[in-house]
Order: structure tokens, then C-alpha cells, then sequence
């Protein structure tokens, strides 16, 4: 909160007629991105809430994650592989060192970028556009562990500048800003971003890692196939990624968990829009309301448990068969939760009759269940006869 009253203190310096006024398209910028903004469309055909197109390139970024987190253990599995000390290292030492290998490009490639739109925003007196916050977080997952950070920053700033705001900026462009990117990179400097020395790292890093020989080279297994050789990957390490390439697109299951996360909240869009028309219809405002939070806790709440679920699946030893089982049976408990709190909030009398029922089962049904069960194990003993 007192962030909060810090800024309101500030803003009259960044508004019409204030000693910043110029820079007032960045001081939006880092408002709108710490809170939703409280502005909302007022005629035309728009969705008239507070979401604005942070909150929605937010979402996904967040199905990045998986991709990126796998792409970092990812760039330390292959160096110590390289160098035969894979067995000796911790799964902490070879993310980490993975960690450290590719934030800096990340860095890079958000400095420059939204830089860049800073300046334009500014330029033009209009608001910060918030696309880039997808296509900064993707260039770096589909160049090179080697790539040079000046050759990114290059790429960056002229798949922004010539791929989107000439266009007009977020919106007008006609193309993709990453494809820009890796394009300007694979036609400049082919050598960096193809052959076989441009997937693994070779440098130590703070003590993490190993310095591999000058020259070390692993390709690709696409790389070995066009050699004619048959690559000797196995044809599980291809799908879970741990092979040479570009730091975010070697994993299948990782890439396909951040698909299905963005299937997910379509789904979750798709029916909270359907549920709120019914609600709308037929329900007082304050009982949509309460609804509205407890379905989006509860759904919140789901999707971080699965995505724990996945994440074991792709980086620890668990058994599939026992994931599957959890999830199936986090997703019963989630739907059987809903209609709980539909009962409770939209029907109270049903609710009384439901919560009677739920009564009698808990203390009379299932206690008797129990003992049977127990007289039933005891006389398979034979302890005692039945």
C-alpha cells in the first residue's frame, strides 16, 4: 500500500503541466505494469474492464516459463555432458549454471527492446505498447547459447525498429517481431547461428560449468541427419530435449505444457464469459460477485497444482502413471468443490438440504462403512468371528 501512496504522490510531476511531463509515457508504463489501471473503454465495441494488454501478454509469458526453465537446465546438461562430468553434478549446479548463461541474453534483449519503444513512446507523446513483453522473453529462447550479446542487441533493435514500429508499433506490424529477430541473425551471421559449434556452451561461469576446448563441436541431431550420419540420440531424450539447440525449442513436453496452460485459460475465458451471462440473468449482482472470487481462486489455485504436477514430470524421477492419478484426482476434487460453492452461494436452501446430506453421510454412513471394513479385516485375521 505504501507503494501504492508513493506513486500517487509522484504522478502530478508526470501529468499535464508537471516538471516531467515529458517523460510521462514511461511513468505510465511502470504504473500500469505494477497495477491494473483503473481507466476502462467508454463507448464502442470494447469489453469495458481494466485489463489491459499487460495483463493478457502476462499470461503468455507465463506459458513461456516452462520452455525457458527447461531451456536453462537444459544449456548445463549439455555443457557437462560435453565434458563428462554429468554424473558428479547436482541438478542445481547444472541449472544454475544454465541460469547464469542465459539471463544476461534476456536482459539484453528486454533493455534494448523496450528501450527502444520508450524512446519511440516518447517520441510520439502516445502510451507505452506493451507487445514486446512476449517477443522479449522469445528471442532469446530460439538464437544460440553462443550468439554474442552485441549480435542480439543488433537483432533486437532492428527487428523493432524495422519489423514493428515503422508499422506503427504493436498491432500494425505485419511481421512477427522474434521471426525478425532470428532472421536478421541467420542471414547476417550464418555461422552463429548454424554449424555445429553454436549450441553448446563452452565457458565457465563463477566456478559452475566447465571450459570446454576451443573449436568443441555437437550438432544438432537435424544437423547429423543432413551429414548422413544416424544421430545416436535416443529418441526419448529428443522429446524431453536434452539435445544441442536453440535454448527454448529442444523440449517437446515443455513447450507443449505452456500450449496447454494457453488452452487452459481459453477454456476458463471461454466459460467464465458463458457463466457470467447466465449469472447476469438470473442471479443478484452481490451472489455473481462472491461467485466470481471463489471461481477464480479456485481455478488459480488449480493451475499452480498442475503445473507443479508437470514440472515433476519433466525435471524428477516421478512415475507417470501416479502424476496422471493425482491429476485426475486434483481436477474431481476442484469440480466437486465448484458445485459446493455453487449450492452454497446460489442456492442457501438446497444448500441446507445438500449440507444435511453431506452430515449424515460424514457421521452416520461412512463411520459404519469403516467398522464393517474393520470386522471384515479382523475376522480375515481371525480375531474375531463374524
Amino acid at each position: 500500500m505504501s507503494l501504492r501512496n508513493y506513486i500517487n504522490k509522484i504522478k502530478p510531476n508526470f501529468q499535464e503541466g508537471g516538471r516531467l511531463h515529458a517523460f510521462r509515457s514511461v511513468f505510465d508504463g511502470f504504473e500500469t505494469f505494477l497495477y491494473v489501471p483503473n481507466d476502462t473503454a467508454k463507448s464502442g465495441t470494447h469489453i469495458h474492464d481494466a485489463i489491459d494488454s499487460k495483463r493478457i501478454m502476462s499470461m503468455v509469458v507465463i506459458a513461456l516459463m516452462p520452455a525457458m526453465l527447461f531451456g536453462m537446465y537444459n544449456v548445463g546438461y549439455q555443457n557437462y555432458a560435453a565434458a563428462g562430468t554429468l554424473a558428479s553434478a547436482s541438478f542445481l549446479e547444472i541449472f544454475f549454471y544454465g541460469f547464469l548463461a542465459v539471463l544476461p541474453k534476456i536482459l539484453v534483449s528486454y533493455i534494448v527492446g523496450l528501450g527502444i519503444e520508450f524512446i519511440v513512446a516518447q517520441w510520439k507523446g502516445e502510451e507505452i505498447q506493451e507487445g514486446y513483453l512476449v517477443s522479449g522473453i522469445i528471442i532469446p529462447l530460439i538464437i544460440p547459447i553462443n550468439c554474442p550479446l552485441w549480435m542480439l542487441a543488433l537483432a533486437v533493435a532492428f527487428a523493432v525498429i524495422f519489423a514493428k514500429e515503422i508499422f506503427g508499433g504493436t498491432g500494425m506490424n505485419i511481421f512477427n517481431v522474434a521471426i525478425a529477430a532470428r532472421m536478421f541473425l541467420f542471414f547476417s551471421y550464418p555461422s552463429v547461428m548454424t554449424g555445429d559449434t553454436a549450441w553448446v556452451a563452452t565457458d565457465s561461469i563463477f566456478g559452475l560449468g566447465n571450459a570446454l576446448p576451443d573449436g568443441f563441436t555437437a550438432a544438432t541431431p537435424l544437423g547429423e541427419v543432413a551429414q548422413g550420419i544416424v544421430p545416436q540420440t535416443s529418441l526419448c531424450d529428443m522429446i524431453y530435449g536434452f539435445i544441442p539447440g536453440s535454448i527454448g525449442e529442444t523440449s517437446v513436453i515443455a513447450i507443449a505444457l505452456g500450449a496447454i496452460l494457453l488452452l487452459w485459460i481459453v477454456y476458463f475465458l471461454l466459460k467464465r464469459m458463458m457463466s457470467s451471462f447466465v449469472n447476469w440473468v438470473f442471479f443478484r449482482k452481490e451472489k455473481i460477485f462472491t461467485m466470481s472470487r471463489a471461481y477464480t481462486f479456485i481455478y488459480v489455485v488449480e493451475a499452480l497444482l498442475v503445473l507443479v504436477l508437470a514440472m515433476a514430470v519433466v525435471y524428477m524421477p516421478v512415475p507417470h502413471e501416479e502424476v496422471l492419478i493425482s491429476s485426475l484426482c486434483l481436477v474431481l476434487f476442484v469440480k466437486l468443490l465448484l458445485l459446493f460453492k455453487t449450492y452454497q452461494i446460489f442456492f442457501p436452501k438446497m444448500y441446507g438440504t445438500l449440507h444435511l446430506i453431506v452430515y449424515f453421510c460424514t457421521l452416520e454412513l461412512i463411520p459404519l462403512l469403516v467398522l464393517q471394513q474393520v470386522l471384515t479385516y479382523a475376522d480375515y485375521l481371525s480375531v474375531i468371528k463374524i
